[in-house]
């Protein structure tokens, strides 16, 4: 196995080469796709997540080696002494194997439920790097809605800055009262104010992003991508449908209820009679007093047990695996119903995202042309100070609505894709096997048994998948 710390100084050096930041002086250079990158190869929440696929690999070989064969080495010395006997020393050593012919289907029923469990451990992880990615995309765009509204709260400043040193000039020259001067002064410094909180907002943002893709917490970031407007066109109806047909963890239910339906099967091979081969072999007894003797031998035997009566424990231990099967097909419904929810919410939201950038846009220019008018007629005389107020407080705010309606389409259409569980890109697929992976070459065949199951689909195939969906129906 790869050591974990050197190929993560691997990595970081091929990402500054890469990236072509030279090591000293300048910043990082990311790109959203490098991120998600990183972080699907080094997130440390991901690699505690996959760390489950090994615990059920483990539970798989228990399950099968409590079906098979058994083998035990004994070895006794013992010395006793009656009254009317002389002593007796003697040595045994042995060996004994057992193998359960028939349990009542309790451990194939053990079996299958650990196999379906190391599929659902798959699943699991599958879906935390589709969540891990949305992650870092939000936090990304996050990043950059932060650094655009710190670059219109520092044109505010500095708007408010010529406006406050064009008042302060036109005091001096007697036009203008001193309460101009001071009412400059303090909306000049209430701009300061928001800069200053928007600066670490960013800052903060930053910190955020460079936690999920476990990069050094002090190097610079530069932030190459951008807003880019991609029209989502698909029905939300037939995203529900796809989000049924492809999420994970609705998938992870089905296997769980699978496994419940065994756990009943388990429950009810109390019933039935247990029958079990067993074989010994005698390698050596040994005679010491009163007299030295050597002998071997074997054995062999089938045994069968049936419990007639065990005072209803069998049956209250059916009755309760019965239970947690409603419980399964109860939690599965719920979850159908989240995702429903889910993906509503984000849609709805996605869409009043993408109305409210397209509309803003028009705002910002009129509010530019507000300003514009609002701050000549008052160098010339005409206007008053609360018109050059409201016009920049107006131009601010249009420029942050626009900025916000931008970054909240591209969030929220990344929330409808994950919630409709489309996998991840052939890139992302390759930086997420890059992950030490611990699972052993002997489950090799059980992940090709089910990978049909429970590899990824990629965007580019959700139309498609769709439409063929809707010609056999």
């Amino acid at each position: 196995m790869k050591n974990y710390q050197m190929r993560r100084a691997g990595v970081a050096l091929a990402g500054i080469l890469l990236m072509g930041c030279p090591l000293v002086g300048s910043c990082a250079d990311l790109s959203l796709q490098q991120a998600i990158n990183m972080a699907l190869e080094q997130n440390t929440s991901l690699r505690i997540t996959q760390k489950a696929e090994d615990k059920a690999e483990a539970a798989v070989r228990e399950a099968k080696g409590n079906n098979g064969i058994s083998v035990s080495a004994s070895d006794s010395l013992g010395i006793s002494k009656s009254s009317d006997s002389d002593r007796n020393s003697s040595n045994s050593l042995g060996f004994s194997a057992s193998y359960p012919i028939y349990t009542g289907g309790k451990n194939e029923a053990s079996i299958d439920s650990s196999e379906i469990g190391l599929r659902a451990a798959v699943l699991a992880t599958q879906r935390a790097r589709e969540t891990l990615k949305l992650d870092v995309i939000k936090a990304y765009y996050n990043a950059l809605e932060a650094k655009k509204a710190m670059a219109v709260n520092q044109e505010s400043v500095d708007k408010y800055q010529a406006h406050y040193t064009n008042v302060q000039q036109l005091y001096s020259a007697g036009s203008k009262a001193r309460i101009d001067v001071l009412r400059s002064s303090v909306e000049l410094s209430n701009a300061r104010q928001t800069l200053i909180r928007s600066q670490n907002t960013y800052e903060v943002n930053l910190a955020k992003l460079r936690d999920l893709i476990d990069m050094d917490r002090k190097e610079p970031l530069n932030l190459t991508d951008d807003f880019s407007y991609v029209k989502f066109d698909l029905k939300m109806e037939d995203c529900i449908d796809y989000a049924f047909r492809n999420r994970k963890d609705l998938m992870i239910d089905r296997y769980t209820l699978e496994q419940k339906e065994l756990a009943v099967k388990m429950a009810k091979a109390g019933y039935l009679p247990t029958l079990n081969l067993s074989a010994g072999v005698d390698a050596l007894q040994s005679r010491f007093e009163p007299s030295s003797s050597n002998t071997s031998g074997w054995s062999a035997g089938l045994s069968a047990k049936w419990d007639i009566f065990d005072g209803g424990v069998t049956k209250a231990q059916v009755d309760s695996a019965k239970t947690d099967l409603d419980i399964a097909k109860l939690n599965m419904e719920k979850d159908e119903e989240a995702v429903d929810l889910e993906l509503r919410e984000a849609y709805y939201n996605m869409r009043e995202a993408e109305k409210r950038f397209v509309s803003t846009s028009d705002a910002v220019k009129q509010a530019e042309e507000d300003y514009y008018i609002a701050s000549e007629k008052y160098k010339a005389g005409e206007g008053i100070m609360l018109d050059v107020i409201d016009a920049e407080e107006a131009l601010s705010t249009a420029e942050l609505n626009y900025i916000s309606a931008q970054y909240d389409y591209v969030r929220y259409k990344a929330e409808v894709e994950t919630a409709m569980g489309i996998g991840l890109n052939d890139a992302e697929q390759e930086s997420a096997r890059n992950m030490e992976m611990d699972i052993v070459e002997a489950m090799v065949p059980l992940e090709e048994k089910v990978a049909k199951r429970t590899e990824p689909v990629s965007s580019e195939t959700v139309a498609r998948e769709l439409s063929e969906g809707g010609a056999k129906k």
